[in-house]
């Protein structure tokens, strides 16, 4: 398996202006190289290969006079560049022909100097660790590195990124072995099994009643970062006051991002330790992020979350199963299995006519855990999911019809 493994690196200041010349280098063979595709694409031709935009953008025009300054950076930075345009295009026709998976890939765009991000990529003739600890680059030279951790193998390449707080990190493509963990069971011996039901008020409860808080790190952040825009908005536009709000702006933005990805890793990490099957509802994401919630949506990265999971169960041998979003979870009651009516997000318990009282986020818990278990039966054999009263024209767990945005919310 192939992880990547960041670390900030400090460049001098001769180092950042070397940087900046390379980023400005591959972005300008990028968007070369997509033009001379769109060319070809107008004039009915077929598309040039990757070898013939190399000698043509690269080769040829570091002897013309418009393009004579490539020549002061790495072929290595360059020729990455052209690949990178290839893989753009392949995943757009896959995506098109139906080979890619997930949402639809659009055709490559051309990069702009204004992009908040940029980053360069050298494989392993373009880089190497020194003994001393630093990284040294092709064509930039020794850069320190924080070293916050081992790398577990040689890097195959790494990419050089410059972030819009203006930090620079070195993210390394390395091969690690298995990391299967010990299965993880309760103490008559069977798998522990979670099933999370996710919501806005607290951020995901399991069918036992326990509950992860949802730390909302934008809405905390809030008043700092209606101050940063503000000051922003008044600066005069070309400005040196205008950059230093724009960087005081970004540094707030990134310390919000970068707490709540520590937050969902550390979260994950955990969840993925301690249960041996985790059991998730496939939430319309997308459709949440287009209605009056969208910010709390966004804020929760229900996306990422899931992504996480994902991710760290096939790395440790765990399994994560996501069930219909369709499915009742909080109409159905878990003990009788009864469908009870439609019921808006402010009804947080309800009474069963069997006579069991309900936590609504708690019995969702459970009817996706039951659910899952259903699913993992059904993999390689008929339809053995309980009946739950919902088919493809059902509505969703809190009266949202199929098609809207949300089957359930909190």
């Amino acid at each position: 398996m192939q992880l990547r493994y960041r670390y900030r690196i400090y460049p001098s200041d001769d180092q950042r202006q070397a940087l900046a010349q390379a980023f400005g280098n591959a972005r300008v063979v990028y968007n070369d190289a997509v033009r001379a595709r769109q060319d070809a694409h107008a004039a009915g031709e077929k598309f040039p290969t990757g070898t013939v935009l190399q000698k043509r953008l690269i080769t040829d025009a570091k002897h013309s006079e418009e393009r004579g300054w490539l020549g002061q950076c790495s072929n290595i930075v360059l020729q990455q560049a052209i690949r990178d345009c290839d893989t753009a295009y392949r995943n757009f026709f896959d995506s098109l022909k139906g080979k890619r998976a997930g949402r639809r890939v659009g055709a490559p765009r051309f990069k702009s100097r204004k992009d908040n991000r940029q980053a360069i990529r050298l494989h392993t003739g373009g880089f190497s660790i020194r003994p001393n600890g630093k990284l040294r680059l092709a064509r930039i030279g020794d850069v320190k590195v924080a070293w916050s951790r081992d790398l577990p193998s040689a890097p195959s390449s790494v990419t050089v990124v410059k972030t819009a707080d203006e930090r620079y990190f070195a993210s390394f493509v390395v091969e690690v072995g298995d990391e299967t963990l010990p299965a993880a069971v309760d103490e008559a011996g069977q798998d522990v099994e979670l099933g999370l039901d996710l919501g806005l008020s607290a951020f995901a409860v399991d069918q036992h009643g326990r509950v992860l808080d949802n730390p909302r790190f934008l809405r905390r952040a809030e008043r700092k970062l209606k101050r940063a825009q503000r000051e922003l908005s008044r600066k005069q536009r070309g400005s040196n006051n205008r950059a230093k709000a724009r960087r005081r702006l970004a540094r707030q933005h990134t310390k919000v991002t970068d707490t709540r990805s520590d937050w969902l890793h550390k979260a994950t990490t955990s969840i993925v330790r301690e249960n041996q099957t985790i059991v998730l509802e496939d939430l319309a994401v997308s459709g949440l992020a287009r209605t009056r919630l969208a910010k709390s949506v966004h804020d929760a990265s229900w996306g990422t979350f899931r992504r996480l999971l994902s991710e760290k169960a096939a790395r440790y041998g765990r399994e994560l199963v996501v069930i219909d979003r369709w499915l009742p979870t909080s109409r159905t009651c878990s003990s009788c299995g009864r469908i009870d009516g439609p019921k808006s997000l402010d009804v947080r318990t309800w009474e069963c006519p069997c006579g069991a009282v309900h936590d609504r986020d708690t019995n969702a818990a459970r009817n996706i855990l039951a659910a899952g278990r259903a699913e993992r039966q059904n993999d390689c054999g008929p339809d053995v999911r309980p009946h739950t009263g919902a088919d493809g024209d059902e509505t969703g767990s809190s009266g949202t019809p199929r098609g809207a945005a949300a089957p359930h919310a909190a």
